[in-house]
């Protein structure tokens, strides 16, 4: 009897447990107009990318608007940005950003790649 009480304590632990992650916590943000680079873009490539994408490291740095662009225009970024966690080339190595920050900058994309 003990033990089914205790096997029936553990089932029960283990169907309660539910998988939660920030992101799915965070609200999305709401964009009214065009994306722009300074007003919704730089903050997630601050906040995610220029710890290795500066001007002091070999990778590409993505410390301005043009710089940010050009790797839009001419490199793999947004396919790379993309790409889910454990597949080789996903950035950021840390880990893959929230939907919302991607598509905020597919959307930046699309709009054209305006600065302001």
């Amino acid at each position: 009897m003990k033990k089914f009480i205790f096997l029936s304590g553990i089932i029960l632990s283990l169907y309660s447990c539910e998988s939660t992650t920030y992101e799915s916590l965070e609200e999305p943000e709401v964009i009214t107009g065009p994306v722009t680079y300074n007003a919704n873009v730089k903050s997630i490539i601050d906040a995610n990318c220029i710890a290795c994408h500066n001007s002091e490291s070999q990778l590409i740095p993505l410390e301005t608007y043009a710089q940010v662009k050009d790797a839009t225009l001419n490199t793999n970024l947004i396919d790379r940005i993309q790409r889910q966690n454990g597949t080789p080339g996903q950035m950021p190595k840390a880990g893959r950003m929230s939907q919302d920050k991607i598509n905020t900058i597919l959307q930046w994309s699309t709009d054209g790649l305006l600065e302001n």
